[in-house]
């Protein structure tokens, strides 16, 4: 994969979505894996929205959780893509949550995590496709 940086895209609110007891750890906080996921399907959609049709994920960097989540909490992940290559982008995702009781208060969200996700954009027979 032979990667071309440009200016990258605006941010996108790609996901917005509130915790649930079923998304809970035995510790009460929400599991790291669901975490992962959004982060995943967010940074697809921003691929999506720059111009990809289908998109398989490549490589995730490395995730450090800053901040738990709890039950209740709106986890907004925000997205943007930070470089094209000839068959692949790198997506930037950034996780931040916020308490019910905050959004009345117009605190700031906390930002949970952050990473960058490679995507290569496939064929229907799974083959890289050029963007």
């Amino acid at each position: 994969m032979s990667e071309v940086s440009e200016q990258p895209s605006a941010w996108l609110v790609a996901i917005r979505q509130m915790a649930m007891p079923a998304d809970t750890n035995a510790h009460g906080t929400i599991f790291g894996g669901l975490i992962l996921s959004l982060i995943d399907q967010a940074g697809a959609i921003a691929a999506q929205s720059s111009g990809a049709s289908k998109v398989v994920t490549v490589a995730m960097d490395k995730i450090v959780f800053h901040e738990p989540v709890h039950v209740g909490d709106l986890i907004t992940c925000h997205a943007r893509v930070i470089k094209r290559g000839r068959t692949s982008m790198t997506v930037c995702v950034k996780v931040e949550s916020e308490a019910p009781s905050s959004l009345a208060k117009q605190i700031e969200p906390r930002q949970v995590t952050q990473a960058e996700v490679i995507y290569v954009q496939i064929d229907d027979h799974g083959r890289p496709l050029p963007l």
